[in-house]
């Protein structure tokens, strides 16, 4: 009988007549071990081979501005009434005035606009319409810093 080396993928059988006979069989262990392999190499690869768009996003500034004499604080409540620095306002057509008489006066005035949190977004909505309809060019919106409520 001849030996082989242990390497070899083949098995041996005894045949009927007391001989062996050599039996070849595929060894998949290697296989399996280069697919897991490279699958863990893709699993690392697909994320920095993602392609995005280069754009320069903006930087967060949360700055404390300063009012300046002509900045206009304009509130809006939970239930629509609107406030002009703390003075409250008849409706939609005295605040289309006011702003009007503003503008005549600086015409680079800042109007900031506080809303309730609890105000349906059309309240708010509306009064910013009506800042840029009369034509108001510096419009911010005031809220609370993360996690001040």
């Amino acid at each position: 009988m001849r030996q082989r080396p242990s390497s070899a993928p083949l098995s041996l059988r005894l045949a009927d007549d007391g001989e062996a006979e050599v039996q070849a069989r595929i060894n998949t262990t290697p296989l399996v071990d280069v697919m897991l392999v490279l699958l863990i190499i893709f699993l690392i690869t697909i994320p920095v081979a993602t392609q995005s768009v280069p754009l320069p996003l903006p930087l967060e500034r949360n700055t404390a501005r300063d009012a300046q004499p002509d900045t206009v604080e304009l509130a809006v409540a939970a239930d629509g009434q609107m406030h002009w620095n703390a003075q409250r306002l008849a409706g939609r057509q005295d605040l289309a005035q006011r702003l009007t008489e503003l503008l005549r006066r600086h015409p680079d005035a800042e109007v900031h606009i506080r809303g309730d949190r609890t105000a349906r977004y059309a309240l708010i909505g509306a009064a910013a319409w009506e800042c840029r309809q009369a034509g108001v060019k510096r419009l911010h919106f005031v809220t609370d810093p993360a996690g001040a409520h």
